[in-house]
């Protein structure tokens, strides 16, 4: 008799690098939503808590799918949805006991309304003194201008960003999307999990602050640094960059296309596809400082050139010799990409009333404990009992009776 072949067993799946990690989650907009999705991702434990009956502003935005707003669907996966008041000693109670038994807490009100609330990090670490608390704010809880509040567009305009945003001519310019709020997002996540780090060789938590203001400044970088070097304000330049040329957008018979040339090797390469070798020795383009000091020279005559034929044939001849290029693609034509769809980075995840949602995936790939955004945006209030039954053993009694004191 033929003995049956053993069934084989599907590897297990390996744990999200965060498993295990509880963070509360008490920011709302975009900064403080999306570190917490970032952790939420990597498998932390992600409670979300909510105003009751309002939640986070964005809930209020449009576009809806199945009644749900698009942009709060779109940095709030990965978490479980707690309403709780926190205007009501009750309210103010649970949260306590939450904090006593969680790894993180993440907020992003205006400096002081923590402390005021009695929620403030000194007191929370004196139940809980392993807790990760991350503060992020417009401009900090130093400096003379502490006190402010601070929204995306302000801190880009206050950050020096929009004063080299945009061309020569025009007006200060905001970045596309709200890069302030983004930046300082994974900023924070940043800070999060160097702190967790830290506890496990000093056995204790700390303090994590991100103020909008410093991140978007340090992004400064190579711009701060010619103003530090030579005392000279730096510009806006469209796309021109201030170092490096070709380095900018270029204007093809149908359509636009990005040249990147950093070094005489690749203008080199760069001439060879243009079928101009004659460039590469030309006394006015032949170092790359030269080429910043004839920059109102070559630019116009490469856009002559790249107008003489469409993007593709000019993408597939840069592509030939090695030169970095690519096409100005519309956000449309990202969201559809076949390059992303392939990588993993468009996700669909079913919803309880949109029914399926499409977001964006996760860009930090661990090939060994990855990632993944798997678990959909959660309604209002949707697993309030479910995280004070389980995180607080709390019983159905005692959470009908929260609720009818609109505690929850």
């Amino acid at each position: 008799m033929a003995r049956k072949r053993p069934v084989a067993k599907k590897p297990a799946r390996p744990k999200k690098p965060l498993a295990g990690v509880r963070v509360l989650d008490l920011t709302r907009v975009l900064a403080g939503p999306f570190a917490a999705m970032m952790l939420g991702d990597m498998g932390a434990h992600v409670i979300k808590v909510e105003e009751a009956g309002k939640g986070d502003d964005t809930r209020k935005w449009p576009p809806f799918v199945g009644g749900e707003a698009s942009y709060f669907m779109s940095v709030n996966r990965g978490k479980r949805s707690l309403t709780l008041n926190l205007k009501a000693p009750a309210g103010v109670a649970i949260l306590k006991r939450l904090a006593a038994k969680s790894d993180v807490v993440l907020e992003n009100f205006r400096t002081g309304t923590m402390e005021k609330l009695g929620l403030g990090y000194d007191t929370l670490r004196r139940a809980n003194p392993r807790l990760v608390y991350c503060a992020i704010s417009g401009f900090g809880e130093s400096g003379p201008e502490a006190a402010r509040g601070g929204y995306d567009l302000i801190v880009q305009g206050e950050s020096g960003l929009m004063d080299i945003t945009g061309f020569a001519d025009g007006p200060p310019v905001k970045v596309g999307t709200s890069v302030a709020d983004l930046v300082s997002g994974m900023a924070a996540a940043h800070g999060i999990v160097l702190a967790l780090l830290a506890r496990t060789r000093t056995k204790r938590g700390q303090k994590v602050e991100i103020s909008m203001l410093d991140v978007m400044a340090s992004l400064l970088t190579y711009q701060a640094g010619l103003y530090f070097a030579t005392g000279a304000r730096p510009t806006r330049r469209g796309n021109a960059h201030p170092s490096i040329v070709p380095y900018e957008v270029f204007k093809a018979a149908d359509a636009y296309l990005t040249l990147g040339v950093a070094n005489n090797g690749l203008w080199k390469q760069c001439c060879a596809a243009l079928a101009r070798p004659d460039l590469v020795t030309d006394s006015r383009f032949d170092t790359e400082a030269k080429r910043v000091e004839h920059r109102a020279v070559l630019v116009p005559l490469l856009n002559e050139i790249f107008g003489t034929r469409d993007v593709d044939e000019w993408l597939k001849r840069l592509e030939a010799v090695g030169v970095p290029a690519g096409r100005i693609k519309t956000v449309a034509e990202v969201c559809e990409s076949e390059h992303l769809k392939a990588r993993g980075m468009i996700v669909k995840l079913p919803h309880p009333t949109a029914k399926e949602v499409t977001v964006l995936g996760v860009p930090i790939r661990l090939h060994s404990t990855p990632g993944a955004a798997d678990i959909p945006p959660p309604l209002l209030g949707q697993h309030t009992d479910e995280v004070l039954t389980s995180v607080l053993g709390m019983k159905p009694a005692a959470i009908a009776r929260l609720r009818q004191d609109a505690v929850i």
